[in-house]
C-alpha cells in the first residue's frame, strides 16, 4: 500500500512540475494556436432611433464589409462602441430594442449571424448603446446573431507579443461620463440631450421639407448645432415669399457695403473715378431711385456699425472668452481641445504599460492615426454622414454644411513578427443634397478634409 501511495505522489508531482505556473501561483496564460492575429475595428454606427433615425444609410456597405472580412484566417471584428442608437429609441420602453432593430434591419443582422459563424464579433458598449452593459437580455439577444458583448469600459487584445488597448472613449467626455458604469439609472447629461433633441429630430424629420433633421447626430461638435439649424432653415425651410424678400435685401446690403467703400476711396482720391458716386436714379429712373434709397439706408447702418465696431469687437471677444470657460467655443478649437483629451489618455496608458503598442478609441467620429513615441493612437471614426462647414462667399448668408461619407475601418495584424496597422474606406457616393443656391455660394471652395491616413503603418518593435 505504501509503495502505491508513493508512486501516486510521484506521478502527481511530475504532472504539477509540467504545468505552466506563473510566479504568482496562477496558471500562466499562453496564446491559443487558434487565437486571432488580425483585428478589425469599426465604431459609431448608431444603427436605430425614432422615426427617420432608424434608416441606415450605409447598410449595403456594412453588409459588404462583413461579408468581405469573414474569410480572414484567425481574425476578430471588434466594434468599438455605439453600434446601436439605443438612447434614440425612446418609443420602446421595455427590453425589446434589440429585437426591434433585428426585425427592421433583418438583412444586416442575418449578415452578422453569418459572419459571426466564421470569426468572433465582439462589441463593447459606447454611450449611445450603454444599455448593453446594464441589460443581460440584450446581450443574450445579440448572442443569437453571434455578437459577443463585453460589458466593460475598456478591453485589450494581444498581437505580436504586444497589447492593444480598446475603449469607446465616452469616459473622456464630461457630457457622456457614466458616474457608475453598469447602473442603468446613472445616466450622464448627454443621455438627456440625446433623448430631448436627437430622438425628437428623428421623429420630426418626417414632417420637414427635406430629411435634414435626420442628420442632427452627425453635427460635431454639438456646439455647431445652432449654426447648422440656422443654415438649414434659410436654405431649406424658409418659405419662398420670405426668402425672396430676405435674399435680395442681403444682396443689396452687400452691394451697399461695396458702394460705401468705393465712394470712400473715390472721395480720398485713391480711386480717380466717379463710378460709385453716380446714383442709380440717373441710370434706371424710378427703379434706380428705389435702389438709391435702400443703399442710403444701408450706408447709414454701415456707418453706425463702423462707429460701434470697436466696442462691439471688445464685447464679442469677452463673450467668446466667457463661452470658452464653459466649454463652448469655435468648432475647430473645440475639436482640438476634445481630441487632446484622448491623446493625454493614450499617453497615460503608454506610460503605465510599456506593452501597449496601440490605443484604439471612437466616440468623436473623426478617423485619425497619430504616432506618439513609436506607439500609435487610432480613432476609428464613424459611419454616419459627415457634415463639413464651408463658409459662404456671401458672408451675410449662412455657411453651408457639405455632406459626405467616410466609412472607415482599421486592421491591426501581425506581419513578419511586427504589428501592421492598415486603414481602409468602403466607398460610398456623396449624397447630392445641396440646393443650387448652396452650390453657388460655395463655388470653388471645398470642405476641410480629414487628415490623410496611410494605407499601412508598421509599428516599431519595443525597445526593452
Amino acid at each position: 500500500m505504501k509503495q502505491l501511495l508513493l508512486a501516486a505522489c510521484l506521478v502527481l508531482c511530475t504532472q504539477a512540475l509540467t504545468l505552466p505556473f506563473s510566479v504568482t501561483g496562477v496558471a500562466a496564460e499562453h496564446p491559443s494556436p487558434d487565437a486571432p492575429t488580425t483585428y478589425y475595428f469599426i465604431s459609431d454606427l448608431h444603427i436605430g432611433g425614432d422615426g427617420a433615425l432608424n434608416e441606415c444609410q450605409f447598410e449595403p456597405e456594412l453588409i459588404e464589409l462583413l461579408g468581405r472580412i469573414a474569410d480572414t484566417p484567425r481574425a476578430e471584428l471588434v466594434i468599438v462602441g455605439d453600434a446601436f442608437g439605443l438612447w434614440e429609441l425612446t418609443q420602446i420602453t421595455d427590453d425589446t430594442k434589440i429585437r426591434h432593430l433585428a426585425d427592421t434591419h433583418a438583412e444586416l443582422f442575418e449578415q452578422f449571424r453569418r459572419t459571426g459563424e466564421r470569426m468572433p464579433i465582439t462589441l463593447i458598449p459606447g454611450n449611445h448603446d450603454y444599455e448593453l452593459a446594464c441589460v443581460p437580455a440584450y446581450r443574450e439577444q445579440l448572442a443569437e446573431y453571434n455578437i459577443t458583448v463585453e460589458p466593460v469600459l475598456h478591453t485589450t487584445r494581444e498581437v505580436a507579443g504586444r497589447t492593444i488597448w480598446i475603449e469607446h472613449g465616452n469616459q473622456r467626455d464630461s457630457f457622456n461620463t457614466f458616474p457608475e458604469f453598469g447602473n442603468r439609472h446613472g445616466q450622464p447629461s448627454g443621455y438627456y440631450i440625446t433623448r430631448g433633441t436627437v430622438a425628437t429630430s428623428g421623429r420630426a424629420a418626417k414632417h420637414s421639407r427635406s430629411d435634414w433633421l435626420n442628420d442632427l447626430q452627425s453635427v460635431y461638435p454639438n456646439e455647431e448645432i445652432p449654426f447648422w439649424m440656422w443654415s438649414n432653415y434659410v436654405y431649406r425651410e424658409m418659405s419662398g415669399f420670405v426668402f425672396w424678400v430676405f435674399f435680395p435685401f442681403i444682396i443689396l446690403f452687400s452691394l451697399s457695403l461695396v458702394i460705401f467703400i468705393g465712394r470712400l476711396l473715390e472721395k480720398r482720391r485713391v480711386l480717380r473715378t466717379t463710378f460709385f458716386r453716380t446714383t442709380f436714379a440717373k441710370r434706371f429712373g424710378a427703379a434706380g431711385r428705389l435702389i438709391d434709397i435702400i443703399i442710403w439706408v444701408n450706408t447709414t447702418v454701415i456707418s453706425f456699425m463702423l462707429i460701434m465696431a470697436i466696442p462691439l469687437y471688445l464685447l464679442g471677444r469677452d463673450i467668446r472668452s466667457t463661452l470658452q470657460r464653459y466649454g463652448v467655443g469655435a468648432a475647430e478649437g473645440l475639436k482640438a481641445e476634445k481630441d487632446q483629451a484622448y491623446v493625454d489618455a493614450a499617453e497615460s496608458v503608454f506610460r503605465d504599460d510599456p506593452q501597449v503598442a496601440v490605443f484604439v478609441y471612437g466616440h468623436t467620429h473623426i478617423p485619425s492615426l497619430r504616432q506618439v513615441g513609436g506607439r500609435y493612437i487610432i480613432n476609428t471614426g464613424s459611419w454616419l454622414k459627415r457634415l463639413d462647414r464651408v463658409p459662404s462667399r456671401l458672408r451675410l448668408m449662412p455657411d453651408v454644411y457639405v455632406p459626405s461619407f467616410t466609412l472607415s475601418y482599421f486592421t491591426v495584424t501581425e506581419k513578419n513578427g511586427s504589428i501592421a496597422i492598415n486603414y481602409g474606406i468602403m466607398p460610398k457616393k456623396v449624397p447630392g443634397e445641396l440646393t443650387l443656391l448652396q452650390r453657388i455660394l460655395i463655388v470653388g471652395r471645398r470642405p476641410s478634409s480629414v487628415v490623410p491616413i496611410p494605407e499601412e503603418t508598421i509599428v516599431a518593435d519595443r525597445k526593452d
